[in-house]
């Protein structure tokens, strides 16, 4: 009796049609390799006969929402983590020739299984390249940020306190996740008699703010202190000021509290667009709205943003930007007295 053949597997494909072709270039298995490890990777191994438009689809949306540095040092994190990680922290993400690129290697390997009969049609054609399957971030509503702070957090990795004192500092800062997570006690300084958080350099460690125009001062918002955040320097054990918090293989800090930030707020039904980073176009939002005395220049320099408008005037009066101009700046985020009344403690 003839034995049923078993199905061929997509890692089996790239081996047999293009690793162990002679004909293909060393570039050619170098690339189509790396498209075909990223669909692993993301989705596992099938057989090649059921990968149709549905996960071709799912896989262009998804590289274009990867970083552009992916595969450029060791990380621990899964694709959808990366992609939610480039997401929070504004990272710039895979071009559309990237995607491309990827897309047209694995539509060469599918076209070898066409002509043997191995699948009845090729996926990876006919795709648009312009732009990805993006969702527009905003940030938070009211009715939105009362859902999450009264929302029941279940993570048994990050406490409840550490949950709403990282939340607190985002709405009443606009500071990323990262800075958020990487402050050390030694951030927290008075400067020109204003508490405030330095966001600088951490040479020992390896990590440093995004952008040069990351490295700045941000007064401490007075809800903030009326809470206890300056007592907290003292109280911590350890250099971090955010106590119980992980830090990943490749040295990110907080990697688990975003994990569970999301998984909470996938729970409490809260729409995609919103993340944690949603916080930094709240905080924007609010202070252009704000009073005409609050100027442009000073709430970039607050969120760490390049100048709107670039001009050898305009860095040497940024760098003349006073404490308290910035405080200024800060006290402007208000919200609704109710929404973070139970603080931290």
């Amino acid at each position: 009796m003839q034995s049923k053949r078993q199905p061929l597997l997509l890692s089996e494909a790239l081996t047999r049609f293009v690793l162990k072709n002679p004909h293909a270039s060393a570039d050619t298995k170098k690339a189509t390799q790396r498209a075909v490890e990223l669909f692993l990777r993301a989705f596992g191994d099938a057989p090649v006969s059921i990968i149709g438009g549905e996960k071709a689809r799912a896989f262009r949306d998804l590289l274009f929402s990867l970083p552009a540095s992916l595969g450029k040092r060791k990380s621990s994190l899964t694709l959808t983590e990366e992609a939610d990680r480039a997401r929070e922290d504004e990272r710039p993400t895979l071009s559309g020739k990237s995607v491309k690129n990827h897309m047209m290697r694995l539509s060469a390997l599918w076209n070898q299984l066409l002509q043997r009969e191995l699948v009845k049609k090729n996926p990876w054609t006919g795709w648009s390249f312009e732009n990805g399957s993006k969702t527009i971030r905003r940030g938070w509503t009211t009715q939105e940020l009362q859902t999450l702070m009264t929302g029941d957090w279940r993570s048994s990795s990050v406490s409840e306190s550490t949950f709403r004192l990282i939340t607190m500092i985002g709405a009443y800062s606009g500071m990323r996740l990262g800075e958020i997570c990487h402050l050390r006690t030694e951030d927290l300084q008075t400067i020109d008699g204003v508490p405030c958080f330095v966001i600088q350099p951490h040479t020992d460690s390896g990590w440093s703010p995004k952008t040069d125009a990351g490295t700045r001062i941000v007064p401490v918002h007075s809800r903030l202190i009326e809470a206890g955040l300056l007592i907290l320097k003292d109280t911590v054990d350890g250099p971090y000021l955010i106590p119980g918090l992980n830090t990943s293989k490749d040295g990110v800090r907080g990697t688990v509290f975003g994990r569970s930030f999301s998984t909470m707020k996938t729970r409490l039904g809260l729409p995609a667009e919103i993340t944690f980073h949603s916080f930094r176009h709240s905080v924007s939002t609010q202070l252009r709205n704000a009073s005409a005395d609050i100027r442009e220049i000073w709430i970039d320099r607050l969120l760490g943003h390049e100048a709107t408008h670039k001009s050898q005037g305009t860095s040497t009066y940024l760098s003349g930007i006073t404490t308290a101009n910035l405080k200024q700046t800060v006290e402007a985020i208000i919200y609704p007295d109710d929404i973070f009344r139970k603080g931290w403690s």
